[in-house]
């Protein structure tokens, strides 16, 4: 006969040892989404991040290249430098942004030229717009003759 001192040992054993079985598979469920998510943002940051890199080192060789022309080619000085931006683009990260970067030249100053790059960056995670923005410039290399 089953008396009732067996039966709660026996509910015990049962409710007690078991009694958490599907809470692993709702963690998964629940932990999932978040750790999608911090990959994605930690890939999406990455991207970003050299595109950022790749604009700089762009603007710099636009910059070199106008510092060194301004002063001999001041008419052509801006296509050379535009032109040399968009060519470090297409070597450093082709297919890194959305569409074409816009390069833009000017001179600030007299002797000073500046190269601007802008871009967007495409985006892993919906809802995100992504721009970066690089600039560099410097003084013109010009040759000054001793005494003036």
């Amino acid at each position: 006969m089953l008396t009732v001192r067996r039966l709660g040992a026996f509910v015990r054993r049962r409710v007690g040892e078991g009694a958490d079985g599907g809470s692993s598979a709702i963690e998964f469920v629940v932990l999932t989404p978040v750790m999608f998510f911090m990959i994605f943002g930690a890939v999406q940051f990455a991207l970003y991040s050299f595109a950022e890199q790749v604009a700089k080192a762009a603007a710099q060789a636009g910059a070199r290249t106008a510092r060194a022309q301004a002063d001999a080619d001041p008419g052509g000085w801006r296509a050379a430098a535009e032109g040399k931006a968009h060519e470090y683009i297409e070597q450093l990260g082709p297919g890194l942004f959305t569409a074409r970067p816009d390069v833009a030249t000017g001179q600030p100053e007299t002797f000073t030229v500046r190269v601007e790059v802008t871009g967007t960056v495409p985006s892993i995670l919906p809802g995100m717009d992504l721009t970066v923005e690089a600039a560099s410039e410097g003084p013109v290399e010009r040759f000054v003759p001793d005494g003036e």
